[in-house]
């Protein structure tokens, strides 16, 4: 099988609990995202738009299973149906918002931080989330890169030990056939230096199916690999999910989620509440609520930045500490991660500082005298 070959609109096998058939039978074109949902006409412009011009389309039938149809403004829907104003850039939109074309050190190889280094191993993903910040390169075409075409990036990262992180995405790495992803972990696992890896994946979320007993099982060999996933809304965390994220985690696979403030999707406190203790109650830690990257044409989908640190300021002292990610900025040009947040600091001089709890108090800290 193609990985992600487009599907045929006749003689569908009824196999949904089957990670090829549900790669098979994703939708691809307005008209058939058309009947799914019966698009609004703006919705359907918006949609032939995307098709014939923009950011391609692609939702899996599962994930489909999880919109309501009815509901224009469903949480779910709007993160996969193309809206109008995709085709209106924005103030401050970018095409590459983290400057990763700049900071390419071979190809699909990008180094932003001394340590740690994206390998990009294909341009493919179950769902194309309307958002994505790679929606310059995803979906154009290259498909899952091998590890000859990959060879340059290795190289670099033989050459490079400093580098000991090595993050596999794409696209996404877990839509590749099991024995093409393994050859690339296996020639990662050969560079000494390499320590740590870590699959960025959305495919709990949009292909929970392919989150399979032989997959875990190839992918034990190489731990250890943490799983970087992606889940906005407590809707996603459904039945299908939920039993793969245990697969996941009951295979020693530590499960980081890396959520997008989304408006009209998660916005809210008790959206991220939810959402948030859902994740651990599954046993995946929350690890970052990232304000949303400029990426052009998704100023629609986007808050400010004020509104995610008073989200955190009304989540911080009320939701556990393990249940609470860092708000995070992806600095726009590629310059690296910077933590949001309310500033509880009031005063700071001569070894006193005086902050305020979340609770309101004000309290008094003294420095240990010199």
């Amino acid at each position: 099988m193609t990985e992600l070959s487009a599907p045929s609109l006749e003689h569908r096998a009824p196999e949904p609990d089957s990670w090829v058939w549900q790669l098979q039978n994703t939708l691809r074109t307005a008209r058939e995202l058309d009947h799914a949902l019966s698009l609004t006409p703006a919705e359907r412009a918006a949609a032939e738009r995307a098709e014939q011009e923009g950011f391609p389309l692609a939702v899996t039938p599962h994930y489909l299973s999880l919109v309501d149809r009815s509901d224009p403004n469903c949480p779910i829907r709007r993160q996969v149906v193309p809206a109008p104003a995709e085709g209106n850039p924005g103030r401050g939109d970018l095409r590459d918002p983290l400057g990763e074309e700049a900071h390419e050190v071979a190809p699909d190889l990008v180094q932003r931080y001394p340590d740690r280094a994206l390998l990009l191993v294909s341009d493919r993903c179950a769902v194309y989330c309307r958002f994505c910040t790679r929606s310059r390169m995803v979906g154009a075409g290259g498909g899952p890169r091998s590890v000859q075409r990959l060879g340059p990036a290795l190289d670099y990262l033989r050459a490079h030990p400093e580098v000991r992180d090595v993050i596999v995405s794409g696209g996404d790495p877990l839509t590749m056939k099991t024995e093409r992803l393994t050859a690339i972990l296996r020639a990662l696992r050969d560079i000494p230096s390499v320590e740590t890896i870590r699959l960025a994946t959305r495919v709990p979320v949009a292909l929970p199916q392919r989150i399979t007993l032989e997959l875990v099982q190839a992918l034990r060999e190489f731990h250890p690999i943490w799983i970087m996933t992606h889940f906005n809304h407590p809707r996603e965390l459904c039945p299908a999910s939920r039993a793969a994220l245990a697969r996941l985690s009951d295979h020693g696979f530590p499960v980081m989620n890396q959520a997008v403030l989304l408006r009209g999707v998660n916005d809210d406190p008790a959206t991220l509440t939810e959402l948030f203790r859902g994740l651990v109650r599954e046993r995946v830690r929350p690890y970052y609520l990232l304000q949303m990257d400029p990426v052009r044409g998704t100023s629609h989908l986007r808050t400010s930045v004020q509104k995610g640190i008073d989200i955190m300021e009304a989540l911080q002292g009320r939701l556990s500490g393990i249940a609470l990610p860092k708000l995070i900025m992806d600095t726009p040009g590629g310059f690296g991660k910077i933590p949001l947040g309310p500033d509880y600091v009031l005063e700071r001089g001569g070894g006193r500082t005086k902050v305020r709890t979340p609770r309101g108090v004000i309290v008094e800290y003294f420095d240990p005298e010199e």
